[in-house]
């Protein structure tokens, strides 16, 4: 499957959870019912996945963890914040390029709408 139908797969699932759930719960819990509904989705996914970073001689195993590695093709990177900022935007790309991944979701769940809490991050797509 290719990374914009697993993408909107995830979203459909993440909406889901946030009609069912709302906001202003810890990210720990949308972590486990995205999984949960990506499960009942039958759609692969990892949790707390290590991503390590190289840097000349050095290398650091598990420099970094992805809430979500969805079919080895979308990083899903979840917040429970007021607001989504650039840096939260940056440290996915940033993901996306250390993984040589191309597609990420950066989810806010602390959003009335969950629609709005949806951004879309991509790396040479």
């Amino acid at each position: 499957m290719e990374e914009d139908k697993i993408s909107n797969v995830i979203i459909g699932a993440a909406i889901e959870v946030h009609r069912a759930l709302g906001p202003g719960l810890l990210e720990s819990v949308y972590q486990k019912c995205l999984a949960h509904e990506l499960a009942l989705q039958e759609l692969a996914f990892r949790e707390e996945v290590p991503l390590p970073v190289h840097y000349k001689s050095m290398e650091f195993e598990a420099a970094f963890r992805l809430d979500l590695l969805v079919s080895d093709k979308v990083i899903v990177e979840l917040k429970t914040v007021e607001h989504v900022l650039p840096v939260h935007e940056a440290q996915l790309l940033s993901y996306l390029r250390l993984s040589q991944l191309k597609l990420g979701l950066l989810i806010n769940f602390n959003v009335p709408t969950l629609r709005s809490g949806i951004r879309r991050i991509v790396n040479k797509l």
